[in-house]
C-alpha cells in the first residue's frame, strides 16, 4: 500500500467520522420522536390493555390482530375505507389532470384559475368538514336551498340520514378539498415537459388525444405515482372529515377503519386493540404503496 493511499484512507476515515458526528444528534432525535413510540405501540398491541383496568396488562400475543380478522365489523369498515379511497383518489386524479391541462393550455383567465384553485386546499380539514356539514344540513343547508330553487326537489332532504348517500357526500367534500393538491403536482410536471415533443407530434399528424395518450400521460407517470401514493395514504387513513361531518354514521355507514381505531382507543378504552388496528391500517397502506410502485414505476421514467 502506497503512502498516498494510506493518506487518502485516513482522510476518508476522518470525513466519515465527522459525518457520523453531525448525523448522530438528528438520528437520536428521530429515534426518540419516531422510533420509541412505534416500538412502544407494537408492544402495546400485544397486550390486553384497557383504561377501565389500567394496572392489569396481560400479554395476549397476536390475539388482538386475530380478533379483528374474525370480526365482521372490521371487514365492513375495511370495505368502506376501500370504497372511499378508490372513489375519492380516482376522481381527484382525473379532475386534477383535467384542470392542470386546462391551466397548462394558458387560455384566457388561466392565471386567475391557477390562483383561486389553491383556496380549497388552504382551508383546514376541520373547517372544510364543518362547512360541508352546514351545506348538507337538512333544515337550512345550501344544497337543499339550491336544488329546491332549481325545482329539482320539492322539499328539503336529510342528505346525511342514508348511509350510502352520506358516504358519497363525504367523498364529494374530500374531492373539493384535495383536488387542488393534485392540480399543483400535475401542473409542475406539465411545466417541465419539452415542447419539442409536441411539435414533432403535430408534424407527424398526431391528434390532441394521441399526443395526450402517447406523450403527456407516459411522461406524467412519476408525478401520478407520487400523487397516488400520497393520496392513497391520506385517504385510507381518513378520519377528521368523517368525524366532523357524520361521526361515523348513520348506522355506521361511514365508519372507516381509522374511525374504528379511534372508537376502540378512546370510546371503548381498549388501547391494545386500538394499537393493533393502527398497525393493520399501516400494513394495508404499505401493500397499496408497493402495488402502485410495481405498476407505475419503470426505470425509463425514474
Amino acid at each position: 500500500m502506497s503512502y498516498l493511499t494510506r493518506v487518502y484512507q485516513k482522510i476518508e476515515a476522518k470525513e466519515n467520522l465527522v459525518a457520523w458526528v453531525l448525523i448522530l444528534p438528528a438520528a437520536l432525535i428521530m429515534v426518540a420522536v419516531v422510533g420509541y413510540p412505534i416500538v412502544s405501540n407494537i408492544w402495546l398491541s400485544l397486550h390486553d390493555v384497557s383504561l377501565m383496568n389500567p394496572f392489569e396488562r396481560p400479554f395476549v400475543g397476536l390475539a388482538n390482530y386475530l380478533d379483528f380478522f374474525a370480526d365482521p365489523t372490521f371487514w365492513a369498515s375495511v370495505g368502506r375505507t376501500a370504497y372511499f379511497t378508490v372513489v375519492s383518489v380516482s376522481l381527484e386524479l382525473i379532475l386534477g389532470i383535467a384542470i392542470a391541462m386546462l391551466i397548462n393550455m394558458k387560455l384566457k383567465g388561466w392565471k386567475f384559475l391557477r390562483a383561486v384553485i389553491i383556496i380549497p386546499w388552504a382551508v383546514p380539514t376541520v373547517v372544510n368538514g364543518i362547512m360541508w356539514k352546514w351545506i348538507y344540513n337538512a333544515d337550512y343547508g345550501a344544497l337543499n336551498g339550491l336544488l329546491q330553487s332549481l325545482g329539482l326537489i320539492d322539499k328539503y332532504q336529510a342528505w346525511l340520514a342514508d348511509p350510502w348517500t352520506a358516504m358519497n357526500l363525504v367523498i364529494l367534500a374530500d374531492i373539493w378539498h384535495v383536488t387542488p393538491l393534485v392540480v399543483l403536482i400535475i401542473s409542475a410536471a406539465l411545466a417541465a415537459l419539452p415542447d419539442s415533443l409536441y411539435e414533432a407530434a403535430v408534424i407527424d399528424g398526431a391528434t390532441s388525444w394521441q399526443s395526450f395518450w402517447r406523450i403527456t400521460l407516459p411522461l406524467l407517470r412519476p408525478a401520478i405515482l407520487v400523487t397516488l401514493v400520497l393520496r392513497t395514504v391520506e385517504a385510507f387513513r381518513v378520519f377528521d372529515i368523517i368525524y366532523v361531518i357524520t361521526g361515523g354514521g348513520p348506522a355506521n355507514g361511514t365508519q372507516v377503519i381509522s374511525y374504528l381505531a379511534y372508537l376502540e382507543s378512546f370510546s371503548y378504552l381498549n388501547l391494545g386493540r386500538g394499537a393493533a388496528l393502527s398497525f393493520i391500517v399501516s400494513a394495508f397502506i404499505l401493500v397499496l404503496a408497493i402495488v402502485y410502485y410495481k405498476v407505475l414505476y419503470t426505470e425509463d421514467v425514474a
